[in-house]
């Protein structure tokens, strides 16, 4: 791509091409329960308890919000999500995982987790501490304005 290396377009490449290769081996992973990625981010976030707002997973998964909203209609089919009125701001829906969602992405959480270790990467929090996965997190943290102004806001003395 460029004859420097470590030019800005060989950094862009190489995630492109990791994520398409990871997401294609997690997506067989996956395939055996007749899941998608988009799904398993959904559950992945999910996963907290929390309940989370519709336009938060829908960026989260970075899916827009009519696809998101069709699949997350398919994950209430198969009796993994519920969705409920937001009850501070009864303007909005959240979702979260049922007990068969909680059961299930444990379950697939285990079988990606075997998948990631088969290829030596460690899970966040294991050492090395400046493995892949919190490089990667750092570089999201620093590229995405919404974050930045989490991050901003958090690091204020006023809160």
């Amino acid at each position: 791509m460029s004859d420097v290396p470590g030019a800005p377009a060989d950094l862009l490449r190489s995630l492109t091409r990791a994520e398409r290769l990871l997401s294609r081996r997690l997506g067989a992973v996956l395939a055996d329960d007749a899941l998608t990625i988009e799904a398993w981010r959904v559950l992945c976030l999910l996963a907290d308890g929390q309940g989370h707002p519709m336009s938060e997973v829908s960026a989260e998964a970075s899916l827009p919000p009519g696809t998101l909203t069709k699949l997350v209609d398919q994950l209430v089919d198969r009796n993994l999500v519920f969705r409920r009125i937001d009850p501070i701001d009864r303007r909005r829906i959240r979702a979260y995982l049922t007990a068969r969602g909680r059961r299930e992405h444990a379950r697939l959480d285990e079988r990606v987790r075997a998948s990631l270790a088969e290829l030596g990467i460690p899970e966040p929090g294991v050492p090395p501490t400046a493995n892949l996965v919190h490089q990667l997190d750092d570089l999201i943290g620093r590229l995405d304005p919404a974050r930045q102004r989490e991050h901003a806001d958090a690091a204020s003395p006023h809160r």
